[in-house]
């Protein structure tokens, strides 16, 4: 990890120090883990609002006659679905499908996309977007300094941006271009949280008024902390521990996001490996006793936990381990090493938290 003077800062680094939050090292960033605490960041989110910065996660623009084939051939869902003003979720395989990273892609025009990387990941993404360009009439541009990124999550979160917005805001998996608290932008209708909400993609300089209007209007500052714990409950995937190049998007519970016959690199090692069934698969558990599991964790019989914490909304440990196939149906008993302590847990399915409706 790069010592504290070499980190990257986003353009509310100021913002955070003023607030009092927790800042850590996150893939070469600092970033605020927390503010007044995962718990209640967490819980405010799901009853009412939260806003993130995310400006750590990479963006690449593509664009040209060819744009839409490069991505096509890049991207394991089906690109051509996306309509102007639309978003999709895919993933980056390679050749033997092992997974480089997911990603959100938003077609802005019929020849012009944006791609959001995960953090960790943007380097060796940009590279293989540019690698396989040279066969392609498209440009592939690194737009990671030109973007500031804010996640507005939970159930006032369309309300708080609507009232700051010069227009209607975007449905769910849809992009359009707004100006909000005066600030021009792109506005997205997805998130990482199992709430609803926006994604704002602006120009560095507006984000810290931008912030400072969200905030304002009752948008709960929220770290990286309770992000993670909103996306455990929902099972999102997280990449580099429920997903990495060594295993492919099958055994993590992707195939939805892979259309074999549009021919994306590694798509024949899908088709195989959905044709085969994995060992192993990723599946959601929840400890039936005390305990908190964590990423290392071992299952008893064979196993691994990839993702686990205290669920603040369930009161119970939770998590997501790749475990034999044979043992990955919902209802089926299993035991986490926790620390030398053998704890139970059931494997449950997906998502392990899921809204209560009128």
């Amino acid at each position: 990890m790069p010592a504290a003077e070499t980190l990257k800062r986003t353009p509310l680094h100021e913002r955070h120090v003023a607030a009092g939050a927790r800042l850590v090292p996150f893939a070469g960033w600092e970033m605020p883990v927390q503010y007044e605490g995962i718990r209640a960041e967490h819980m405010a989110v799901r009853s009412s609002a939260g806003v993130f910065d995310v400006s750590h996660m990479g963006q690449i623009e593509t664009r040209g006659p060819q744009a839409h084939d490069l991505l096509q051939r890049l991207v394991s869902n089906d690109v051509r679905r996306i309509p102007e003003g639309g978003a999709q979720y895919g993933l980056l395989c390679r050749e033997d499908g092992g997974i480089l990273d997911d990603v959100f892609t938003y077609r802005l025009a019929e020849a012009h996309f944006l791609t959001v990387t995960n953090a960790s990941n943007h380097e060796k993404d940009l590279a293989w977007f540019q690698r396989h360009a040279a066969d392609f009439d498209a440009d592939v541009l690194d737009r990671l300094e030109d973007w500031a990124m804010l996640a507005v999550q939970g159930p006032q979160a369309r309300r708080i941006v609507g009232e700051l917005a010069d227009g209607r805001l975007p449905r769910r998996m849809h992009v359009c271009q707004r100006t909000v608290a005066d600030v021009p932008m792109l506005v997205a209708g997805t998130g990482y949280t199992g709430e609803d909400g926006v994604e704002l993609l602006l120009a560095p300089d507006g984000a810290p008024a931008v912030w400072d209007a969200l905030t304002a209007a009752g948008a709960q500052a929220s770290g990286l902390g309770a992000r993670d714990t909103l996306r455990l409950e929902v099972c999102f995937h997280l990449y580099g521990n429920d997903m990495d190049e060594t295993r492919n998007p099958i055994e993590a519970g992707l195939g939805w996001v892979c259309k074999e016959d549009t021919g994306f690199i590694g798509a024949e090692a899908v088709r195989s490996a959905r044709a085969d069934g994995p060992a192993e698969k990723l599946v959601a558990f929840a400890l039936t006793g005390e305990g908190i599991p964590r990423p290392g964790n071992a299952v008893v019989g064979g196993g691994v936990v990839t993702s686990g914490t205290l669920s603040p909304c369930l009161g119970a440990g939770i998590g997501m381990a790749y475990v034999p196939a044979e043992r990955a149906r919902p209802g089926e008993s299993i035991e986490i090493d926790v620390r030398g302590r053998i704890r139970p847990a059931e494997v449950r399915e997906k998502p392990l938290y899921k809204k209560e409706t009128p």
